[in-house]
Parts: structure tokens; sequence; C-alpha cells
């Protein structure tokens, strides 16, 4: 991929948006994309599958006198352009008006240059299909030597993208384009005891291929994490303090960006839609979202509306300071946009996190766990009981029994349920291990009293 290619998507977003005005559009903007990925699945040493792909498309979204369409296609011959433009405008034409629909305003939209934001590896091509499924044959292969019992294999998954995204909308007559990539190693080992099967994965992904994790390295915590829950049991049901390891907790941290995104906001579907400026979590929390954070998995210059994206603070000592909007539903809240519209080639903007992080505390998972008598140490999560619009929390779980402040034996077939509300507010302890290569960012936590379903 080079500059020409960036040239040649603006300038198909620009003759787009010219035919629309041309048709009567009143504003446009339109995103075009170009990716290329390879994917390669190995399973118990042989290849299953691989997929190089390349695509390259271009979407638009239309407003006239209020009323908005958009659509997207491949077909990026000009001719073929020009009458999708026309199309769009027609689609337009007959749905209804909306009174918050519409562009940012020109004075908002993002100005170049911007920095350098390291979301790019300029030195490593794409791996060949044989490069990636030996990465992945490494991962599998140290899995299954760390240990007898680990008897099977779900497969290992080496991934890897590049791709550009251009912008350009009628708001400021904005033309812009970034290039990011992507490279992804996971493998999830079977390990069997007693006749019965635990299986457990771990994976890393980055921007940069030299930063991704050795297979080893990755194949051994992929294998400590299966092992670990060999053995696994119910427990009676019980009212015990929980913490939430870091890639579950990852979760709850999600599930609160969720309730302060703008679309469940303005609907009215969010349990902590009149809690701005109010006390949500303990003082000791932050949280931020930063869409320039340096190589981070979701940076990038510029959101899905040309806006510049950037670090909000969300929380503050507890309080939530502010939510997560696009320009449609800050519109309707009567704010102003935060620079978190994200969209997909066809589709109209929504609100959404980019780089979420909680602020990691100071005591390790290891310390967190001992100032505890007995509860339990939830590893994994299932099922979707959570209701955005009451905060009810109920989920299946695996994990470990905690006694005396030391693991005892692993547990499973079990429920975990409260309220996010409450949960958030009785926040403990934050651990110092969130993991570094998500796009959410969050330390183990320590919960009060759940509700722990069992035998």
């Amino acid at each position: 991929m080079n500059s020409t290619s960036s040239e040649s998507m603006i300038d198909a977003l620009d003759l787009l948006i010219k035919s629309a005005q041309a048709a009567g559009a009143t504003d446009c903007d339109g995103l075009a994309v170009e990716r290329e990925s390879v994917e390669v699945r190995v399973r118990l040493g042989e290849i299953e599958n691989v997929t190089v792909a390349r695509e390259r498309r271009v979407g638009l979204r239309c407003l006239v006198d209020g009323a908005t369409a958009v659509a997207s296609t491949a077909n990026l011959n000009a001719a073929s352009l020009r009458d999708f433009a026309r199309q769009i405008v027609e689609m337009a034409r007959i749905l209804p008006r909306d009174e918050y629909a519409g562009l940012p305003e020109a004075g908002s939209i993002a100005r170049q240059p911007w920095p350098d934001l390291a979301i790019i590896d300029a030195d490593a091509p794409l791996p060949e299909p044989a490069q990636a499924a030996d990465l992945a044959r490494r991962a599998e292969t140290r899995a299954r030597s760390a240990d007898p019992r680990i008897s099977n294999s779900d497969g290992a998954e080496m991934g890897a993208s590049r791709g550009r995204v251009a912008y350009a909308s009628t708001a400021g007559d904005f033309r812009g384009a970034f290039e990011s990539s992507r490279f992804g190693l996971s493998v999830a080992p079977i390990a069997e005891q007693d006749g019965k099967m635990q299986r457990a994965g771990w994976g890393h992904s980055t921007r940069r291929l030299q930063d991704l994790e050795s297979p080893e390295s990755i194949g051994a915590e992929a294998a400590r994490r299966t092992l670990r829950s060999l053995g696994a049991r119910r427990v009676p049901t019980a009212r015990l303090p929980v913490i939430f390891e870091a890639p579950v907790a990852a979760g709850l941290l999600g599930h609160l960006a969720s309730a302060i995104s703008g679309g469940t906001l303005y609907r009215g579907t969010s349990f902590l839609r009149e809690a701005l400026g109010t006390r949500i979590l303990p003082e000791f929390v932050q949280i931020v979202d930063d869409g320039r954070r340096i190589g981070g998995l979701a940076t990038r210059p510029f959101d899905g509306e040309g806006l510049p994206t950037r670090r909000t603070n969300l929380v503050e000592n507890g309080v939530l300071r502010s939510f997560l909007l696009d320009t449609y539903s800050a519109r309707r809240l009567g704010m102003a946009s935060t620079g978190n519209a994200s969209r997909g080639v066809g589709g109209s903007p929504g609100a959404g996190a980019t780089n979420l992080k909680l602020m990691p505390g100071e005591q390790s998972l290891e310390q967190m766990i001992a100032g505890i008598q007995q509860g339990l140490l939830i590893t994994g999560l299932s099922g979707m009981g959570v209701n955005l619009v009451t905060g009810d929390y109920s989920r299946g779980a695996t994990g470990h029994w905690i006694e005396n402040g030391e693991l005892a034996f692993p547990v499973e077939e079990i429920t975990v349920a409260g309220n996010l509300r409450e949960m958030f507010l009785g926040i403990e302890a934050i651990g110092n291990d969130p993991r570094p290569d998500s796009t959410v960012s969050c330390p183990s936590l320590r919960l009060p009293p759940l509700t722990i379903g069992g035998s």
C-alpha cells in the first residue's frame, strides 16, 4: 500500500460527493476502506484453514433536507460510482426527516498534520501463509508439550492485517486518510483428568509484528490457564467476596462504556442516564478513553465523522465526568461530540469507546487474594445476562475457590449475580495487572460479596 492508493481512494470519495451534490444532496460524507489480511488456523500440528483476502470498499452517507441514507459498494468504476451516489440521494428523499441528523460543524473537523500515532508497522509486510502457520504451530506445540494431561487442542490461529481508511466530508471540505496494521496469535489447548476435560485459551495482539509475544510464551500461558482448571467442581450457593481477574474484569469496564455511550443514553436504556456529575465508583477509581494512545489497537487520528480523536477523562475520583458521544447522540442530549464516532463502511456513525483504560492500582493479584478469607476468583464468564436498563447482572462463571487467603481448588458450573451500579460503587481494590494489548485495559478488581449460585 502506498500514498498513490490513498489518493485514489480520496478521488473516489470526491467523485461520490460531487455526484451526490449534483443530484441534490444537502450534505454528505464518505468512507473508503482498503484492507488485506492473512489468517491461518492450525490444529494438532496440521493446517486446517488458510484465508488470504483483500477488499476495497466505499460508503456514502447523504442528507437531503434532514433525511439520511447510507450505503456501500465495492464497484469503484467511475460511472458506477456516479449512479451509486444518485441512488443514495433518491433513497434519502423517501426517508423521514430527523431534526438531529447532520454532519459535524465545519469548525470542529480534524486538521492536518496529525501526530505519528504508531499504528502502522512500516517495516514488516504481512506474513506469508507458511510463516503464519509456523508461528501458530509453535504456539500449539509449546502448549501441548507443557504437561501429559494436555491431550488435545482446539487449535491455534495467527492473523495479520494491514489497512487504509480514507474519509471525505462536505463539512469543512475535510479529506484525510491513515494506515494501520494488526498482528495476533492465540492458542486453546485442551487438558483431561479423571475423564473430564478443560479448555482455556490465551493470545496476544499488537500493531507491530516485532512486538508480538513469542509463540512459546503464548503457548505456555495457555497451558497454565488450562491446567489450573483441572479438577474443577461446583460449590454451594453463597454470598461471597469476589475478584474478577483482569481479562474478565475488562468485561465489566466494557459494560460501563456501553452504559455511557450516546445511543444507549438518548434511547433511555441505560441505568447511568442521569449519572453525569455523580459518583458511580469509589474515589480511587480513574477511567480514561484515549483515541490517540500511541500504538493503541483502537487509536486513529480522526473518528468516523472526521472529528479529532482525543483523551477523555470519563471518571475522575469516582465521579462520572463525560459520556461517549458522536455528533448525533450529542445533539439528542444537548451536548458536544467527544470524538467517539465509529462506523462501518456502509453504516451510519454511532458512539463507542476507543482505547478504554481503568487506571491500575498497586496490589498484585496474589495480594488481593491474600486479603480474602473465603471467596471466589473469577477467571471465565459465559452467557449474556446483563441488563443495561436496570444494571442487573447474572452470568455463568468459572474460577477458583479462595480459602484463608489462598487458592484452594478450581470451580465450575456456577453463576455470579449482582447489580452493576452496586458492583461499581463497591469496588474494594484495584490490581496492578492490566493487559496492555487490548482496547479495554482493566486490572483485576476485588468486589464486595456477590451472590454465587452453585449446587
